[in-house]
């Protein structure tokens, strides 16, 4: 039976693809991906032409039975996210556990890259040998228990938020949040406008209250530790 690849694709600059991930996506039979407009840009930029296959939060039982399938007939696949490294905070993990059950003898080969989550740590400043990770905070049932959880932690706590949401959750941890906690959020990584903001929850709120127009991109938020 022919190894499944669990393959990390660039968080924002195409640059960072690595060279085994392009050996890997060229030499597959199908690449599995979240929006494939999304993957065939990355694609086009290193000449791949592998043929590609949807599979995202709603695609259901059916695509997964579907990909079984396509396992069981021999065909070699790839896994990739819009960005970053699949299954990580991502639907990618209900497919790789169902491969794992049907398939107990096969080999499923992680191809490391970029993840937002590591990226974000290396440039805050933050301690890392020890750090919470949340994924995406629910919208509604179980938030403020983890806004809870954030507040009394004793370990640095990284999570992502969204674009919609980012203003909200800032002002909830400025209300929670002592002033001596560091609060660092890192938003359009590795892009052009790049930017990593540090300092109180309040003082971070201010900077994007008073610059709405940086309020954009996909969100790492991380809060220091209750030392």
């Amino acid at each position: 039976m022919a190894d499944f690849y669990v393959v990390a694709t660039p968080i924002g600059n195409l640059e960072d693809v690595t060279f085994r991930a392009i050996g890997i996506l060229s030499s597959v039979d199908v690449i599995l991906c979240e929006d494939t407009r999304v993957t065939m840009r990355l694609l086009q930029r290193y000449n791949i032409n592998t043929p590609l296959l949807s599979y995202h939060a709603r695609s259901g039982a059916a695509k997964t039975t579907a990909i079984l399938s396509l396992i069981k007939s021999g065909k070699t696949l790839a896994l990739v996210s819009d960005a970053g490294t699949p299954t990580i905070s991502d639907p990618g993990s209900e497919l790789v556990s169902a491969i794992r059950g049907t398939f107990p003898d096969m080999k499923i080969v992680p191809i490391a890259g970029a993840s937002a989550v590591a990226a974000a740590l290396s440039a805050s400043g933050l301690p890392s040998s020890d750090f919470l990770f949340l994924g995406f905070l629910p919208h509604k049932k179980g938030r403020e228990t983890l806004f809870k959880e954030i507040t009394a932690s004793k370990r640095t706590v990284v999570f992502y938020e969204s674009v919609h949401r980012a203003i909200k959750t800032l002002t909830r941890l400025s209300e929670l949040l002592s002033d001596k906690r560091k609060v660092v959020v890192a938003r359009e990584l590795t892009k052009v406008f790049e930017e990593l903001v540090v300092g109180s929850a309040t003082e971070v709120l201010a900077k994007f209250t008073a610059h709405p127009d940086t309020v954009k991109g996909e969100f790492v938020i991380m809060v220091g530790s209750e030392k």
